[in-house]
């Protein structure tokens, strides 16, 4: 997403941090029954309902189903059409609230599987991990990874919490034991490593040190 200056500082984000919570966790539970009414659950693993707990296999942490506009993925089954070999990592540029907009907007073209809030680690599932989420600018990686977005700005290293680091780490851990994705650099990376990137998140501020040993942790 194109970067802007933010309009909040970050002490007013961590005051409000209870709100975003509470707003996203609204949005979600509307979202979840009109996802149950209509038949369309995410699979296991994705979560549809607000507070459920881990997978019994793969250990995911609790995500929200706040659904992206069908108009900014291709519908897949994956891993039987493309299989998963990447995690990519991203940084918004936006608030969380703005980014969600965005991957709800059928105008965007743009969404991510996961976004990971700063305040309090809190992450909103925005694509089923079976689709293709238009994350990575390169179709052919769209098509192999796992996009997660984390809220905040390349340049404020404030943004990038302890509660996010730890819940995105919880997060990719997840994934990679899914798909049996190796926990490395490799597979693991920046939106910036994608062939033909012209975005520079994750951005040098954030820790790939710290945030390999959470994964592998």
């Amino acid at each position: 997403m194109e970067a802007h200056v933010p309009t909040q500082s970050r002490r007013a984000l961590l005051r409000s941090g209870a709100g975003l919570g509470a707003a996203a966790l609204g949005l979600a539970t509307i979202s979840a029954s009109t996802a149950r009414a209509a038949g369309e659950r995410p699979a296991p693993g994705e979560r549809s309902a607000p507070g459920a707990g881990p997978r019994a296999s793969g250990a995911y942490p609790p995500t929200h189903w706040i659904p992206a506009s069908a108009s900014n993925y291709t519908v897949a089954a994956r891993p039987s059409t493309y299989q998963v070999g990447f995690v990519v990592i991203h940084v918004t540029q936006e608030s969380f609230p703005d980014a969600m907009k965005i991957f709800q907007d059928p105008a965007k073209k743009v969404s991510a599987h996961y976004m990971v809030a700063s305040a309090d680690g809190y992450i909103g599932q925005f694509v089923r991990e079976k689709d293709v989420a238009w994350h990575a600018g390169n179709w052919d990686y769209n098509t192999r990874s796992i996009g997660i977005e984390h809220e905040g700005w390349v340049d404020r290293p404030e943004y990038f919490t302890d509660a996010m680091y730890a819940s995105s780490a919880a997060l990719t851990a997840a994934v990679c034991a899914r798909y049996g994705i190796p926990r490395t650099r490799e597979h693991i990376i920046a939106h910036s490593e994608v062939p033909g990137a012209t975005h520079t998140d994750p951005g040098p501020l954030w820790d790939w040190d710290r945030y390999l040993a959470l994964v592998n942790g």
